[in-house]
């Protein structure tokens, strides 16, 4: 049961890195508006999102179950309801 527990941890922690590195390149590409970054990678951030997002609005209901399924996973866990929902007691 511990390693799964540090292996979920590393999950976590691997997603909060790629989400903030993706706010990171939005910022970036808003304030240097096509101006070749010289230590970020040719990679258009915010295009890809828009792609991303065309592609779920295409698809109709499948693309909105999709994007409900990602903000779960995505979505942080409230402690507090985490601990009511198991049954433990906070004391």
């Amino acid at each position: 049961m511990d390693l799964l527990n540090k292996v979920g941890s590393w999950v976590n922690k691997i997603t909060e890195v790629g989400v903030s590195l993706i706010a990171l390149g939005v910022v970036f590409e808003v304030l240097f508006k096509g101006v070749k970054i010289p230590f970020w990678p040719e990679i258009s951030v915010v295009e890809n999102i828009m792609a991303i997002l065309g592609s779920l609005s295409a698809e109709g209901l499948l693309g909105l179950v999709g994007a409900f399924v990602l903000y779960h996973i995505l979505k942080k866990p409230d402690p507090i309801r985490t601990l009511k929902l198991s049954g433990i007691r906070q004391g």
